[in-house]
């Protein structure tokens, strides 16, 4: 293989393997749990849970100190006998509804999930509004006088 080769086929091979690989979670391995159904409903609720220093990430995914105990809690309310909508609920009452990755479509949240639509629809009419008035709209330019036909027939003589 030559060296030309070479250089072009390890990037496409290390963005290959880079896509093929699993995603990345934080959970040590001591925070597993012994029971696979319960271990798969603690990833479930934790991948939907933010962790509250690196913001966007999943507590599942941050390595924060913070992260790791949420990861703790839902695990002791999971082997505590909790539901799944108990555990969120458990962990929204005390830290807000700011936890939550996909933050319920109710009360003052409701106003944040119509608000980027309603902006989008009246940008579009108010886009409309504009280019129809613009049709509309009579020809701005006027003719040229006599005297500004002559200096423009000067100014290209030269």
């Amino acid at each position: 293989m030559t060296a030309v080769r070479r250089t072009l086929l390890a990037p496409a091979l290390l963005a290959a393997s880079l896509s093929l690989a699993a995603p990345a979670t934080a959970v040590q391995p001591d925070e597993i749990l012994a029971d696979p159904a319960l271990e798969a409903r603690a990833r479930a609720i934790s991948a939907g849970l933010r962790c509250l220093v690196c913001r966007n990430e999943s507590i599942d995914e941050s390595n924060a100190e913070l992260a790791r105990d949420l990861r703790l809690l839902v695990r002791e309310r999971l082997v505590a006998g909790d539901s799944d909508s108990e555990v969120v609920a458990f962990i929204v009452e005390r830290y807000g509804e700011y936890v939550l990755l996909r933050p319920t479509a109710s009360g003052a949240n409701l106003i944040l999930w119509i608000a980027a639509p309603a902006m989008l629809a009246a940008a579009l009419a108010l886009a409309a509004a504009y280019v129809a008035r613009r049709r509309r709209a009579p020809d701005p330019a006027l003719p040229l006088t006599p005297a500004e036909a002559a200096r423009l027939a000067e100014l290209t003589r030269d």
